[in-house]
């Protein structure tokens, strides 16, 4: 088996390889959306304790 055979897979390759990218591609896209979220929640965090610093409470 050479190279060629193997990224052809017997013509199965458009959707085993489409597989892999699309997988890839939610598995980036849920990485960025937890980012976002963690960095949004920290956001509302320090918003938080910042306005319990104004009101003269401890967190």
């Amino acid at each position: 088996m050479n190279w060629g055979e193997f990224f052809a897979m017997n013509g199965y390759a458009f959707y085993v390889w489409g597989s892999y990218g699309v997988a890839m591609a939610v598995f980036a896209i849920e990485a960025l959306l937890v980012r976002n979220r963690r960095k949004n929640i920290l956001r509302e965090l320090k918003l938080m304790r910042m306005d319990n610093e104004d009101r003269g409470e401890r967190a």
